[in-house]
């Protein structure tokens, strides 16, 4: 099924791609749960509103709530469309469609030859910025999270190497092969905005609420030296503009003891994240419960 949308979003203007993708996840949200077997994606409507509203506290109303919910299905759908649409096109298409804010921060690391980790929230279009560093020529590696079906998860792997990734899959060999990416001064990339699996992970304090999050980017970076840089990449008004916000690097907090400061740097970490979700709360795709309350919660 992803060969046969990657075909169709290769031959449709991306425009109407992600018009009709998103007006299709649109009113798939809005389908009651009893109707199936659109009900998945209608369940997570009140998941979905319950995460933006932590983002944008109680001001907005029921209306204005409701199109905001909206949004993020429209943006995710824009995300599943022109991420499928990337290995037909060219290298200068793919480059043109970006634009960075920061980016002397990944150059600067790479110049001093620590490696550099750039650690994302699901945000907007992140892999298209993957795939724009590949296409430039930087030495890039993506940590993902292993998908079923396996043939699922294999499509993705030979997808992002076709876009010039390393793909590192998660399980016990990541955390060494990621040591190796940092040694060999690679770009690489961690979406760290939730916990997946049994990863490692140690409480934040996440828009105002007990969470947790994974513990890998400040790890890695205490241990490697190369700095970590929160970034945020979001959708333009057309498809397929780009934007990418890298912020400076963390501070490294010295408090003597490794599990103090990978806490305090992992907590440094989630307010990043909170600013550059709050540039855009509707373009954060979480679907899936982050907070300890959201699991006796229905949605």
């Amino acid at each position: 099924m992803l060969r046969a949308g990657s075909s169709v979003a290769g031959v449709a203007p991306m425009p109407l791609a992600q018009r009709v993708a998103g007006a299709g996840a649109v009113l798939a949200g809005r389908v009651p749960p009893s109707l199936r077997p659109l009900a998945a994606l209608s369940s997570r409507r009140a998941l979905v509103e319950r995460n933006l509203r932590r983002v944008v506290g109680p001001g907005p109303g029921p209306r204005e709530m409701a199109r905001m919910v909206d949004a993020m299905f429209a943006s995710y759908a824009r995300y599943w469309a022109e991420s499928l649409a990337l290995p037909h096109l060219s290298r200068d298409e793919i480059v043109r469609a970006i634009r960075y804010e920061g980016f002397g921060h990944i150059d600067d690391a790479l110049a001093a030859g620590t490696g550099v980790i750039l650690a994302l929230p699901h945000l907007g279009g992140w892999e298209w910025a993957g795939a724009d560093l590949g296409a430039r020529g930087y030495p890039i590696s993506v940590v993902v999270e292993r998908l079923q079906p396996p043939d699922v998860f294999e499509w993705f792997v030979d997808y992002r190497e076709d876009l010039g990734m390393r793909v590192i899959p998660m399980g016990p060999e990541a955390a060494a092969r990621c040591s190796r990416a940092l040694a060999d001064n690679r770009v690489l990339c961690l979406l760290s905005d939730r916990v997946v699996g049994d990863s490692s992970s140690v409480g934040v304090q996440f828009f105002g609420e007990a969470t947790s999050l994974p513990v890998g980017p400040a790890m890695l970076a205490l241990r490697s030296g190369a700095p970590l840089l929160p970034v945020g990449v979001y959708f333009g008004r057309r498809a397929p503009d780009h934007l990418a916000l890298v912020l400076p690097p963390l501070a490294r907090p010295g408090k003597g003891r490794l599990r103090d400061d990978v806490a305090a740097m992992t907590q440094s970490l989630a307010g990043a994240f909170e600013g550059l979700i709050r540039r855009d709360p509707t373009q954060w795709h979480l679907l899936q419960p982050n907070w300890p309350g959201d699991e006796s919660r229905p949605g």
